[in-house]
């Protein structure tokens, strides 16, 4: 994508972010602020959905089902996505100022990552299932009969999606696209920490001739709240959520009772592996981009590097060298490279495993505490991208999802010894290896026991193929064909011939 002119706007004061339902921007029970983590200053009133709007959005999905969206073809729905990739693109600066409003993450990344996915998600599922076709079976019988079975896939009905704060519209998206490719209405609860854009997609939804009801947003927070009211409401047939792993636990228990499906991409402990062979200067980069990308806050970033032991001193002192060069600042401030955690909060959590790294005799290489960045930022959650060494492989931070800008740098001796290592976690979902010798890197990738697994590269991604993770890490396929797998139900028919 070519790269776009951005003007700041002007900010308004604390302006409203409202739920969408049936097609229309509707006030909560309440409001609560949304605060900047580049410095603390209120940034929006959001309103609180509660169970009434819940109920309201629920019952608008169902007649959307009823209604002409329940009777579109496949290749209208293909065309609809279409044009909302289209009104994405034309919304491009409106989306990219909200993201990073409400995410303090540097406008650079808001633009080409962020957004721009936003719109190729939506193009990729119009395309996915414009090219889906009936599984067809001619089958002989006993006693020569013939039968033709084939399967009709169905909409899964109205689907709740519990959305994360960390890569808010790109995953979104990535849940919206492929439910609506499939006939579905949503009712969204985004995060409370990043309310904006799923707010505005309601606008770009509407502006598309997106048929009211087929997209809900409700806001809230959410044992207790809005998230409680959706995920145990009797009116949803599904709940797709991407976030930690013990809220996937408590989404699991609210849907039990009903035994609705569930769709899940949750925590991530990664590894990477690096051997001697590797290309010192592209493995140190990537390694880079893997453990500092969105200030560390992306589920498959890395945060344990498994190092062998020739190169050991020399990838440590490449990976310091480019934790130096990173530049913490305002969004839009020139040469920003990493930006705040996404709240006060979320920083009392990183700081907490700093100190347990401290206490289990972490070497820090760099970071490790809060930084100065004046007065004017002293609000904000910000940290020090962290380096450590000398941890032994019992610690909890080698174990325990940290979620920011943090990696333990870690030698080891054998291929064998890397493998154990790196398979050492209840988590799942990603590794990478860094090799110059093609089939050690074919075999190592094969033996790590993720959803994903990169050789000599980190966050390259066909959206056409299986991603989500083992263990702790999730539950079923998103990508492609997958994803429709979940948001489908078939109905088999068989016709003796």
């Amino acid at each position: 994508m070519a790269s776009r002119p951005y003007v700041r706007p002007v900010p308004a004061t604390a302006p409203p972010v409202l739920n969408v339902v049936d097609g229309a921007f509707v006030e909560g029970m309440s409001t609560f602020d949304k605060i900047s983590p580049v410095d603390g200053a209120v940034v929006a009133t959001v309103h609180e959905a509660g169970p009434e709007l819940v109920d309201a959005a629920v019952a608008a999905g169902r007649r959307a089902l009823d209604g002409p969206w329940g009777r579109m073809s496949t290749a209208e729905r293909a065309r609809l996505l279409r044009r909302v990739a289209d009104r994405i693109e034309e919304r491009f600066d409106d989306l990219v100022d909200a993201e990073v409003r409400d995410t303090g993450k540097p406008l650079e990344q808001a633009r080409t990552l962020d957004v721009a996915r936003a719109a190729v998600n939506f193009t990729t599922f119009a395309d996915v299932v414009a090219g889906q076709g009936l599984d067809s079976y001619l089958t002989e019988m006993a006693g020569g009969a013939r039968a033709l079975n084939y399967a009709v896939p169905k909409p899964l009905g109205v689907v709740g999606v519990v959305v994360p704060w960390n890569l808010p519209l790109l995953l979104l998206t990535w849940k919206v696209a492929p439910a609506l490719a499939c006939g579905n209405a949503v009712v969204v609860k985004p995060s409370e920490e990043t309310p904006s854009t799923a707010t505005l997609l309601g606008e770009i939804m509407s502006e598309a001739g997106v048929p009211d009801g087929v997209y809900n947003v409700v806001h809230g927070f959410g044992p207790g709240s809005t998230g409680e009211a959706l995920t145990t409401h009797e009116g949803i047939d599904g709940v797709t959520f991407t976030g930690e792993s013990s809220t996937g636990s408590a989404i699991m228990r609210a849907v039990a009772p009903r035994v609705r499906p569930v769709s899940f991409e949750l925590g991530g402990k990664n590894a990477a592996v690096v051997f001697a062979d590797c290309d010192l200067e592209r493995t140190v980069d990537g390694l880079a981009r893997s453990i500092f990308t969105n200030t560390g806050q992306v589920c498959l970033s890395t945060e344990r590097v498994y190092i062998e032991r020739p190169v050991f001193d020399d990838v440590v002192a490449g990976l310091v060298e480019r934790a130096r060069a990173l530049r913490l600042g305002r969004p839009d401030a020139p040469g920003t490279t990493t930006g705040p955690l996404i709240s006060a909060a979320h920083r009392e959590k990183v700081r907490r495993y700093l100190e347990l790294a401290r206490e289990d005799g972490a070497q820090e290489l760099f970071g490790g505490g809060v930084p100065d960045l004046g007065a004017d930022l002293a609000g904000g959650a910000w940290i020090e991208p962290t380096l450590w060494t000398g941890l032994d492989h019992s610690s909890r931070v080698l174990h325990e999802e940290v979620f920011g800008p943090v990696a333990a740098l870690v030698p080891f001796d054998t291929e064998d010894e890397a493998i154990r290592l790196a398979n050492d976690t209840r988590y799942g979902l990603a590794a990478a290896v860094w090799t110059r010798d093609l089939s050690r890197g074919h075999r190592v990738a094969q033996a790590m026991r993720v959803g994903m697994s990169w050789v000599n590269t980190w966050y390259l991604r066909d959206l056409r193929t299986p991603f989500g993770g083992a263990g702790l890490s999730g539950i079923g396929q998103e990508g492609g064909a997958h994803s429709l797998h979940f948001y489908t139900e078939p109905t088999n028919v068989c016709v003796q011939l």
